[in-house]
């Protein structure tokens, strides 16, 4: 569900950013911009959506650096998870923090830990083709408290673009690139 999401994300991201100008791969990316996306259950019903929102876009080197800022709301319009990421893009290639994916919770559960992370991250090149295979991405943890080691890996792999779709929203109709992988996360802890 949540890679399904993140394709999706991506898809309508750039579809509606794109009415902004130019600054990465075609898009202009502006502070206090951003869009919602709705979400829908297996039956076509709606699950909640999740607001978007560009806090800061700045230059580093040769690439573009934008911070978002995500919340994500129930049906019934309950916020249920709110976070902030760090993109990066340099002109052929969008890059996403791997440590988007681990909601607050989990983050503040090894607080204790000083846990120190280092990630590769989950890349979307400008150019896709059915079939094409993308590179895997990680986030990995260590850390510890007293006599208590803990090891935090998430690991996502066989990114492939598995199917171009047309899908249409109340936004309007988007081709879109459907992007599956496997993604597995694991937490150790001893002594």
């Amino acid at each position: 569900m949540l890679k399904s999401l993140l394709t999706l994300f991506f898809t309508v991201a750039f579809s509606t950013l794109n009415s902004f100008a130019q600054d990465c791969m075609g898009v202009n990316l502006k502070a206090g911009s951003g869009f919602e996306m709705q979400n829908y259950d297996g039956k076509g019903k709606p699950s909640g959506n999740m607001i978007y929102k560009i806090k800061e876009v700045k230059k580093e080197g040769g690439l573009t650096v934008f911070s978002i800022e995500f919340e994500s709301f129930s049906n019934k319009g309950k916020s249920e998870y709110r976070s902030t990421y760090q993109m990066r893009c340099d002109g052929n290639v969008i890059m996403v923090d791997a440590s988007s994916l681990i909601n607050e919770e989990q983050m503040k559960s090894l607080d204790n830990f000083q846990m120190k992370f280092t990630s590769t991250d989950i890349q979307y090149p400008n150019k896709m083709s059915v079939g094409q295979k993308l590179k895997e991405a990680s986030m990995k943890g260590e850390g510890s408290s007293g006599p208590l080691n803990v090891t935090f890996n998430m690991f996502i792999k066989n990114r492939e673009v598995a199917s171009q779709e047309k899908i249409t929203v109340p936004a309007g109709s988007y081709d879109a690139f459907k992007i599956t992988s496997d993604m597995l996360m694991e937490t150790k802890m001893g002594m």
